[in-house]
């Protein structure tokens, strides 16, 4: 880093300029290097944090960094937060927590460097477009390590960001994770029925009969976006949300504010999949639509029909990528049942930077570990795909 840089730590998207963030490669809708990602725009992160669904409050501390010149041009960003706790991450580290505070160290607060409530992969170190990727990556990465030092916290923790960004911070020190999610993968598939044709027959035929079963009752499909989505719908999808989140997770985690905001900021990257029956919806998914990719985020219901869930989750997400040219779906975290519905699995990457040196060395070995189980688990599935054999089963 060069003595005409800075780096400067802001703890609210108010206080940074939408033109300027917008010209960070992953942000930026047009022009970029990077595909757009929804989910590193400043509508929505500043629409998480307004909402008062990501907010010191809620354990969740803005604690973002800004690399700049001396001139106030932003150059470089990496999103982050100061945790009290390790819920809405995906990437699990209660374990390290346990056994650090059991030796009489303090976990929490930690630094996380991801976008809350969001197991989807995307940029993490931000550059802005036409600057040297390659030089200023790593002064991120290094910057982010004398933060946490600086902070006096346990770690940083870099969770769902790309292979490429996974070897700049391991380059720099910090410890390499993986974990496993599932994927579609549009091959140039011209429709659903074409994509099926690349199954075994016995698959083929059993997911034909599933979307026949999920849309039974007179229950019809409607995809929702842009001037759609009305306060109305947002009530309503609002109640699904709140029904099953509060079986899942105790307390769910985003406000109805905030899908008043995405509606309003960012319509356009916003996909609702709702499910009708005799004149109401009775279950939604919400997806974000990036630039080559559809993330299917959450769904939830106030009926419980046989297969609802996978059609409107899963099925409809891909007739939607497939509509639209999009190059992939991330359909969330976990769930092996969707291998069999045409996802295939997929390696994520996190990156930690952990202080004490005796912490440090127990999570190495551990994550070595893991790593190879996590490989053998992903080419066991593999092979065990739906698609024939023959046609391309590895990512």
């Amino acid at each position: 880093m060069t003595d005409e840089l800075s780096i400067r730590v802001e703890r609210s998207f108010k206080n940074i300029a939408r033109e300027s963030w917008s010209k960070l490669a992953g942000a930026a809708r047009t022009g970029s290097v990077l595909p757009y990602n929804p989910f590193v725009s400043h509508a929505f992160l500043s629409s998480l944090e307004e909402s008062g669904s990501a907010t010191d409050k809620t354990g969740w501390l803005g604690n973002h960094l800004l690399l700049e010149t001396d001139g106030g041009e932003l150059l470089g960003a990496v999103v982050g937060y100061l945790k009290s706790h390790s819920q809405g991450e995906y990437v699990f580290d209660h374990g390290w927590a346990d056994a650090f505070e059991r030796a009489g160290g303090r976990y929490y607060p930690k630094l996380q460097c991801s976008i809350p409530f969001t197991p989807a992969t995307g940029p993490r170190l931000l550059v802005a477009e036409g600057q040297d990727r390659s030089a200023l990556q790593p002064a991120l990465a290094e910057s982010l390590k004398e933060v946490t030092r600086q902070l006096g916290v346990s770690s940083a923790h870099i969770t769902f960001l790309p292979e490429d960004e996974a070897s700049v911070f391991e380059g720099d020190g910090y410890l390499h994770r993986t974990d496993q999610q599932f994927h579609f993968i549009n091959e140039g598939y011209a429709d659903h029925d074409a994509f099926l044709e690349t199954l075994a027959s016995r698959k083929r035929k059993a997911l034909k009969k599933e979307r026949r079963a999920a849309v039974e009752h007179g229950i019809t499909i409607d995809w929702l976006t842009g001037s759609d989505l009305t306060e109305n719908i947002w009530d309503q999808f609002f109640a699904f949300y709140m029904d099953t989140g509060s079986r899942k997770w105790g307390r769910p985690y985003l406000t109805r504010k905030f899908y008043s905001l995405i509606g309003e900021r960012m319509p356009d990257d916003v996909l609702l999949v709702m499910a009708k029956r005799e004149g109401r919806y009775i279950a939604g998914a919400i997806n974000f639509i990036g630039g080559e990719t559809l993330y299917g985020r959450h769904w939830g219901c106030i009926e419980d029909h046989p297969f609802l869930h996978f059609e409107v989750c899963y099925h409809q997400a891909i007739d939607f990528a497939l509509n639209k040219g999009l190059k992939r779906v991330e359909a969330g975290a976990q769930g092996e049942h969707k291998l069999a519905r045409g996802y295939l699995p997929v390696i994520t990457h996190s990156a930690h930077y952990i202080g004490h040196q005796g912490l440090r060395r127990a999570v190495a070995d551990y994550l070595k570990h893991e790593r190879e189980q996590v490989e053998e688990m992903s080419e066991i599935l593999t092979e065990h795909s739906p698609f024939r054999k023959g046609e391309r089963q590895d990512i």
